[in-house]
């Protein structure tokens, strides 16, 4: 339920917007992992499921981190990095490697990755230094600007009655004591299932994340106080609690400072490529079909 709050569900707390990388690059990703030592999380026969097998899987979760997946998540995707293992073998075992369309894909595997192995090389050249990343921090001030904010909890209910009971159970709660009420009401009476037994929380949020009644009355609030009129949206009455804020403004350099100099790196990584490719098809023979 509280994921149809947000207007855009996609959009979490602004993110700095820097150059975007090209196509050709993300194929870098599974190729420096594999430089890392591997852990291992299962043996199929003898041999080991490491974190490269489970990255392969992840691969279909973009942004997805193994380590902060749900248990039961892990033990799915863990599960599935054990059946590649088990098929992989059976492959193998019936010959596959000496069938025409096995060599032929091997042939095409062999120069992706020399085109890797290669473009890691050249993304090891490039060096990016302070002087160049705070040139572009200070030529790019709307770029990492930062709109007000704010952390809150609600509880979700069904009818008006409900969530009026819920505020004057609230204001009934000892000094200091407001948060914890909060939490209580949520898990017994709030229906937003996703957040209900984490008190209600949702975390910090911009004004236009939220449907417009529930940002209009959440940034009205003051700090450590909650809405004392039931706010109503089409997903039902609502009581938020507003838990603390952060004024609009903007990101301090050496906040940015790390995912500048690798944005300016990943840039200049592409120039480079672009620049390399057309010097390569002056003498190359290249014929357009």
């Amino acid at each position: 339920m509280t994921q149809h709050l947000h207007s855009n569900p996609q959009c979490a707390a602004r993110a700095v917007a820097l150059p975007k990388k090209p196509l050709l690059i993300l194929m870098l990703a599974f190729l420096l992992c594999g430089f890392a030592d591997a852990k291992t999380f299962a043996t199929v026969d003898g041999k080991d499921i490491t974190d490269k097998d489970i990255a392969m899987i992840l691969r279909a979760m973009p942004g997805a981190t193994y380590d902060k997946l749900p248990p039961e998540i892990q033990q799915q995707v863990l599960n599935q990095a054990i059946e590649q293992r088990l098929l992989m073998n059976k492959a193998k075992k019936d010959g596959i490697q000496n069938s025409a369309e096995y060599k032929e894909a091997l042939q095409d595997a062999q120069d992706e990755l020399a085109l890797g192995v290669w473009m890691k090389k050249q993304l090891d050249k490039i060096t990016i230094n302070d002087k160049e990343a705070r040139e572009f921090y200070n030529q790019n001030p709307k770029i990492f600007a930062q709109p007000e904010q704010i952390k809150a909890r609600h509880i979700l209910v069904k009818d008006e009655k409900t969530a009026k009971d819920i505020i004057a159970q609230l204001g009934k709660a000892p000094k200091g004591k407001l948060v914890d009420e909060f939490k209580k009401l949520s898990a017994e009476k709030s229906i937003d299932e996703g957040i209900a037994q984490d008190g209600g929380e949702l975390g910090w949020f911009t004004r236009d994340q939220m449907v417009p009644e529930f940002s209009d009355a959440a940034f009205k609030l003051a700090k450590g106080s909650f809405t004392k009129n039931p706010v109503k949206t089409n997903f039902g009455y609502h009581v938020i609690l507003l838990e603390d804020k952060k004024a609009s403004g903007t990101a301090s350099y050496d906040t940015v400072k790390e995912r500048v100099m690798q944005g300016l790196k990943m840039q200049k990584f592409k120039e480079n490529l672009g620049q390399i490719a057309q010097e390569l098809r002056k003498d190359a023979k290249v014929v357009v079909k």
